[in-house]
């Protein structure tokens, strides 16, 4: 009897020993392979862009050149509309853009009802999707900076010096001043742009007089946008945001001689003297405004960011340095998205 008790014994403690070897092995395995996501997931730069139905390929061409001009970890938050989900899905999923990683969203435009006025004069400009980035803190949420872009844009640099974009204290977003872009005076005499705060709000209205702003006051682009979600949230931005929508609606308060003023104009007021900026290289604006009107090559190459805000989209015709965007195109799938060019 003693002899098999003391077997049983022994058998017990090789199994106690065996067990804790063994839990200490696969712990320290698990350990090893978790040792850098962490830190990745600390690095993770969050990118949100919207891919609207009819200008899907704009989203795809942007992601195309972030991701192929950075080694930073970028995770991809695509936003779209119920209906479009499925398509973004098949274009990411069956292109050479498979190897992103990305979330699609959606993005529910019931929270604009009773919001928008419907008689803009760039009916496009009311498209759900464009108020995406009032959103920001709804879609995102366990990021602390987030780096927003519109579609119609191309990177050249490296995202990560975009996202090391320096915000001050207090300040929940940094964005690019309409004055300070290289040649900007040239090309505002061109086109015909108003870089100021009375290109955007109607001076007429009591509403904005009392806002104390004075109308040459230089305007920023909300196109591109570095933003702190934690200082968003305190400062209840959206809230801010949606006021200004809504007495809008009621007073007609914004500018139309932009028409581009229906997303700008509410956040030209409530980020007034309270943001950071953006390196001006980051964000090379206009070249959607005159299909006439080019910049040098040399300016171009220089461009980390290149907007073509305005109407005279890159896919579309007439339009202007197509051929940099058309370098990042990354065809439709599905063949519906197709590029109208009639002349190069």
């Amino acid at each position: 009897v003693n002899q098999v008790l003391l077997f049983l014994l022994i058998v017990t403690l090789c199994g106690i020993l065996y067990k804790k070897v063994h839990k200490g092995t696969v712990l320290r395995n698990e350990t090893d392979d978790d040792s850098e996501p962490p830190e990745e997931m600390e690095d993770e730069i969050p990118v949100v862009i919207c891919a609207a139905a009819g200008r899907m390929g704009a989203a795809m061409a942007a992601i195309n050149s972030i991701y192929s001009n950075t080694d930073a970890n970028i995770l991809f938050y695509v936003v779209g509309l119920r209906n479009t989900l499925s398509r973004i899905r098949k274009w990411i999923e069956h292109s050479k853009l498979r190897e992103i990683n990305f979330k699609i969203v959606e993005f529910n435009p019931t929270v604009l009802k009773g919001k928008i006025r419907p008689d803009s004069s760039r009916p496009e400009l009311l498209q759900p999707l464009n108020f995406v980035r009032f959103y920001l803190p709804l879609l995102i949420h366990q990021h602390e900076k987030v780096i927003y872009l519109d579609d119609d844009v191309i990177v050249q640099g490296d995202i990560q010096e975009l996202y090391d974009t320096t915000l001050a204290l207090g300040h929940a977003a940094a964005f690019s001043d309409d004055c300070d872009l290289p040649s900007a005076q040239d090309m505002n005499r061109f086109v015909g742009l108003q870089n100021t705060y009375m290109g955007y709000l109607d001076y007429r209205k009591k509403t904005i007089k009392d806002l104390g702003i004075s109308p040459s006051t230089c305007s920023f682009n909300p196109g591109v946008i570095v933003a702190n979600m934690t200082e968003w949230k305190h400062q209840r931005i959206t809230k801010q945001l949606e006021k200004w929508m809504q007495k809008n609606v009621e007073e007609n308060l914004y500018s139309s001689s932009l028409g581009g003023g229906v997303a700008t104009s509410p956040m030209l007021i409530v980020f007034h003297g309270k943001y950071s900026t953006i390196n001006p290289l980051w964000h090379i604006r206009h070249l959607g405004w005159n299909p006439d009107t080019r910049y040098s090559e040399h300016f171009l190459q220089e461009a980390k960011l290149l907007h073509w805000n305005g109407r005279h989209k890159p896919w579309d015709f007439p339009s202007v340095h197509n051929d940099l965007w058309e370098s990042w195109f990354v065809p439709d799938p599905a063949g519906i998205f197709k590029l109208h060019h009639h002349s190069s």
